[in-house]
């Protein structure tokens, strides 16, 4: 399983998907409300310009419109950077596969590790880290943009989930060799929309939008970046919310003898005393999908599970225990 979220066989609404890590609930009450409204726009082409999206993305992350430019989805950021160079890139492990996947469309070479960065290297830092959730404070990501910079390097933070460690986002801090991408999917439930984001120097931002496809940027996913920023304060009760069942549902499954890594985001790096392959085919045939960790490099003692509403968890800890003792 490369990624997470495989809904699609049968009925999508049918799965208890731990594989995705995104909002329990679904999006948010006003989400959908917005949504709803943008349906009137859809007559239209976007505004290829992306104004009010840029606007609204702004004034949610805190920074100029000239330092902002809205993608399709936190991947579509990551592959404008990737195919705007040459150089090699730098990826620590373990972390998303979708790094090298893109960085080896474009022909640049990948270094998978943690080598000392030279001239033209580009070096990408997902935070909270993907998979395990670790967090890396703001200070220690700068710290690497110092050595980066020295090196004549640069370096790429991939903040997909800081929605749920926002004092250590980086964001604040582009300049040239300091680039923050980002994804309002995981904190709003909203992969179909495509909403992400890049942050940087307004000079690397101008370039960057102009190797932009036209439209880059649907109605719907306008309309929601827009409005994000009349929505803070539920944005960071979500956060509040998804913190008090992380810490509930890692303590339940150490009772199974399982071992959940610290985690700052909405999902748990957990390993488990046993291959659990076999396990996950059962648990599929019950309509529960988890994440295997294969493609980021782990054996099959690896789960990662997405934090879900308290009885969905409880659920799943009760068949693992099941499970566990066959």
């Amino acid at each position: 399983m490369k990624h997470g979220g495989n809904v699609w066989e049968g009925d999508p609404g049918k799965w208890l998907d731990f594989s995705a890590n995104l909002r329990p609930e679904g999006p948010p009450e006003w989400v959908r409300d917005t949504l709803t409204r943008s349906l009137e726009d859809v007559r239209y082409y976007p505004d290829r310009s992306m104004r009010t999206a840029r606007t609204g993305l702004a004034r949610y992350l805190g920074l100029p419109e000239a330092q902002v430019l809205p993608t399709a989805g936190g991947t579509a950021a990551i592959d404008l950077i990737l195919s705007s160079g040459t150089g090699r890139v730098l990826i620590p492990q373990t972390t998303f596969s979708e790094y090298a996947a893109r960085a080896s469309v474009y022909g640049r070479e990948v270094v998978l590790s943690q080598e000392e960065p030279q001239q033209g290297d580009l070096l990408i830092l997902c935070n909270p880290n993907n998979p395990n959730g670790a967090l890396h404070i703001a200070e220690s990501v700068l710290s690497l943009h110092r050595r980066a910079k020295a090196a004549g390097a640069a370096l790429l933070v991939d903040e997909a989930f800081i929605d749920f460690a926002p004092e250590e986002t980086v964001r604040h801090h582009v300049c040239p060799g300091l680039t923050v991408v980002g994804s309002m999917t995981k904190i709003l439930c909203i992969p179909g929309i495509r909403l992400g984001y890049i942050a940087g120097d307004s000079e690397t931002i101008s370039r960057l939008a102009e190797r932009m496809i036209p439209w880059p940027l649907s109605a719907p996913a306008t309309a929601v970046a827009a409005a994000l920023p009349e929505h803070l304060k539920e944005i960071r009760a979500d956060r509040l919310v998804n913190e008090r069942r992380r810490f509930d549902f890692a303590r339940q499954l150490q009772a199974l003898g399982a071992l959940p890594f610290p985690s700052a985001a909405n999902f748990l790096l957990v390993r488990f005393p046993r291959d659990m392959q076999d396990i996950v085919a059962r648990l599929k045939k019950q309509g529960i999908l988890v994440r295997t960790c294969t493609s980021f490099g782990l054996d099959g003692h690896y789960l990662r599970l997405a934090v879900r509403l308290d009885n969905e968890n409880a659920r799943l800890v009760s068949i693992l225990k099941e499970e566990l003792q066959r």
